[in-house]
């Protein structure tokens, strides 16, 4: 029996790649400092992985950025508007980044590639553009460097490869005409000499990530899972393929996976357990057909319970033979922290809940632990079993768990508890009336720049070294400045900047009851945004108010209507770590009557427009269609449950970003948002598209510029966006805006680009004044 990781976190225990990419990027360190950062840390996984025991080791799971863009470049489908960039020389990382970031310096000026979510998680990949014409070669070696350098230290790796298949469907064709899965062909010889230079370093196993594989495709998409893996294993006899779907099971995908000549097949049997019964009983296992079985949660911290996990690796092995049996993680490790070691601080994480939990390294450990056990005949008697047994009976019947005020208060809820008094357009009128905003108001998404004064400020307050007071006066100013520019600029609703957060849901969860947090427990989000995840282990309630004092200093300070920020409850959810006792429809309704809490206390305070962001409605969608309708029903009713308990006058606003959501546009309706802000500005305005067949009947702020890139854009390309808009939506929907918050960006760049945001809604409104004849 053999244990294999999927993929390890790639950051650092102590995030040394975002702060090494940051210092590169700003050209505080050379290109070789950035280069043996990544060196240090891929070695330090390697040993860690050996040191806990892990017989298949992953290489090629670590990335400067992200992994699907490694790809991109590994297989040279370079978008033709970084010509100038290759043209221009350097390393092929100079090249990598400005097609993740955009670049505008000496003379270049590129846009980024798109960037959307990773399935249903909350990290984000760069989307790879395809035409008709496309050319595939092996520019970037990077899989096989990585192996080669892990065999220097004298770890053999399993190469960690994105499947072809799931390459080709995430991304995007950029002219019309051809279907993307009509470039395997020119794709697979690639993959091709790919897999001969590796196999002449001396890899022996490979691991092929499809996670396409749970989705629901076609025949046509199918057909080319099984010529990729034929034609590998026809050409590669040698090479022992793992083939590893995850986020859920196989659905109508499995038999033509139970076919494939592959030499194991992963198992997601945290999302998806009941698959394994209906593998082994089916009959339709290759015997030469290894399993891995993905046991121990890859995307959540909560420890593993061994006895359940020992019942699904002892049924296994009970059908096949010991060496065909594998343990894993139900996917890469990437979507959890490094180490719960480095937790050392009991007031942010109480003892009683650490000992619920494991991150990266513990999971690790926890592998090796189940591989030790299965191997016992008389495992419950060993210590190791006892210990983890007493660990989840602790965890049950904990009485940090159960809140009965909060149940009761759910069983209380009626059907007026989710919707507004009155439909939206006499809201608009009333709205109006009060509001009175000009055609194309302009808004920004929330936050403003984090400085580093800002930040110091935070750490040196949690340290203790800044008091209270001095801390509270520092982020007045902070304040006071933000809305002085909003207002020297006429931003119509301008916004407080939410200099006193840390992270947008983070905050919300420091002032819940039932969440829990840690020193360390960051986990990736894009590039080298990192996100430090709360955790939530029992029954979520509001003891008090959460923002109303710093949106009321804001409004205080100018006659324009302040917007006040909160975080929706299906966001929170997703990018929180969530108990895993309970359904998560009813984690997602706590969450929500706190933030419906927060709603009514704002508008008592005189706020007129309140925004209860949820950019993560569409990630968590299933990844079957047929299991959207129940998802849907309630997280639609989540948001509104949240945002329904104010008066017709008071503007509700939601929003969303790097999320294709055209297919759920009646959902996004259905929310019932006055105006809901979305991210346009990457996909230049394809996202619109859903507006051609459904009338979207309340308004919409489409994002104008591309707030994850450094570049300021130009008058003219705000314009171009704000007119094919119009060309959708009538100008008395339509709101002007960035379309992100600008947390990560610096303040110059902000200010140019938010003033050319605003000159361009002003022409807007100057064409409609004097229309030409």
């Amino acid at each position: 029996m053999k244990t294999s990781n999927l993929g390890y976190p790639r950051i650092g225990a102590h995030r040394e790649l975002k702060r090494a990419c940051e210092k590169y990027w700003s050209g505080k360190i050379s290109l070789e400092d950035l280069l043996q950062t990544g060196k240090r840390i891929r070695k330090e996984n390697w040993t860690l992985q050996q040191q806990k025991g892990i017989d298949l080791i992953p290489s090629n799971d670590f990335s400067f950025y992200d992994h699907v863009l490694d790809t991109t470049l590994m297989v040279g489908a370079i978008p033709d508007r970084y010509k100038s960039v290759q043209e221009a020389g350097g390393h092929p990382l100079d090249l990598y980044f400005a097609m993740a970031r955009g670049l505008q310096k000496e003379g270049l000026d590129v846009t980024a590639m798109e960037m959307t979510k990773w399935f249903d998680t909350n990290y984000h990949y760069i989307v790879p553009e395809f035409d008709k014409e496309q050319d595939f070669h092996l520019l970037s070696t990077k899989p096989i460097d990585g192996f080669i350098e892990a065999k220097a230290l004298g770890i053999h790796t399993k190469p960690v490869l994105l499947g072809p298949v799931t390459y080709l469907l995430l991304g995007k064709e950029k002219e019309e005409g051809f279907h993307r899965i009509s470039l395997l062909p020119k794709l697979l010889p690639v993959y091709h000499t790919l897999l001969n230079k590796l196999e002449e370093a001396g890899a022996t196993w490979v691991q092929f990530d499809e996670p396409i594989l749970s989705i629901d495709l076609t025949n046509e998409e199918r057909a080319a899972i099984e010529r990729t893996y034929e034609e590998i294993a026809e050409h590669f006899p040698s090479l022992k393929i793992l083939l590893a779907s995850y986020f859920g099971d196989y659905g109508n995908n499995l038999d033509t996976v139970l076919s494939l000549p592959v030499c194991a097949l992963h198992l997601d049997l945290k999302r998806a357990p009941h698959q394994l019964d209906g593998i082994l009983t089916s009959g339709k296992l290759n015997k030469k057909t290894s399993l891995s079985l993905g046991v121990v949660d890859g995307r959540n911290v909560w420890k593993n319970d061994f006895e359940n996990s020992l019942r699904h690796i002892q049924k296994a092995a009970s059908r096949l033979d010991e060496e065909r049996v594998i343990i894993s993680p139900s996917c890469s490790l990437l979507h959890v922290p490094n180490d719960l070691d480095l937790e050392t601080n009991e007031q942010v994480l109480p003892k009683e809940v650490k000992d619920w939990m494991a991150f990266a390294k513990q999971k690790l450990e926890e592998l090796e632990g189940l591989k030790r056990l299965a191997g016992t005949p008389d495992f419950r008697q060993a210590p190791l079993y006892l210990d983890n047994l007493a660990s989840m009976q602790r965890r049950r019947k904990s009485a940090l768990i159960h809140k009965p005020k909060v149940k009761q208060r759910m069983e209380q809820l009626g059907k007026k508890d989710y919707h507004r008094q009155s439909p939206f357009e006499k809201r608009k009128i009333l709205q109006g009336q009060s509001l009175k905003l000009p055609l194309y108001p302009t808004t920004t998404i929330g936050s403003f720049p984090q400085t580093k004064e800002v930040r110091q400020a935070r750490a040196m307050f949690k340290k203790g070294s800044l008091n209270e007071h001095d801390y509270i006066e520092f982020l007045k100013k902070e304040t006071a400045k933000v809305i002085s520019f909003q207002d020297g600029i006429n931003i119509d609703v301008p916004v407080h900047g939410e200099f006193e957060r840390n992270d947008m849901v983070e905050y919300f969860g420091e002032q819940l009851e039932g969440f829990a947090f840690t020193q360390n427990g960051w986990v990736q989000s894009y590039g080298s945004r990192c996100v430090k995840p709360p955790i939530i282990y029992g029954d979520v309630s509001r003891p008090k108010p959460m923002t109303v004092f710093w949106t009321s200093f804001a409004q205080s300070l100018t006659e324009r209507p302040v917007k006040g920020m909160l975080t929706g409850p299906v966001t929170i959810l997703q990018w929180s770590f969530v108990r895993d006792d309970q359904a998560r429809f009813e984690t997602c309704n706590q969450i929500a009557l706190a933030i419906r809490d927060e709603v009514a206390d704002l508008e008592k305070a005189g706020i007129k427009i309140i925004q209860v962001d949820e950019p993560a409605i569409r990630e968590g969608l299933p990844l079957r269609k047929g299991d959207w309708a129940a998802y849907l029903d309630w997280a639609i009713k989540a948001f509104k449950l949240s945002s329904s308990g104010v008066k017709d006058t008071t503007q509700i606003h939601t929003h969303m970003c790097y999320s294709e959501f055209n297919d759920i546009i009646k959902n996004i309706a259905d929310m019932d948002a006055d105006v809901i802000t979305i991210e346009c500005s990457r996909s230049q305005m394809e996202l619109l598209d859903a507006f051609y067949e459904f009338d979207y009947p309340n308004d919409i702020g489409p994002g104008v510029y591309d707030i994850h890139s450094p570049r300021v854009p130009s008058s003219d390309e705000i314009l171009e966006l704000l007119r094919k808009a119009e060309k959708v939506l009538p100008s008395s929907k339509l709101w002007v805006n960035p379309d992100c918050g600008l947390k990560t960006r610096g303040w110059k760049e902000t200010k140019e680009a938010l003033k050319v945001m605003v000159a361009a809604a002003q022409q807007m409104r100057e064409a409609i004044e004097q229309p030409s004849h």
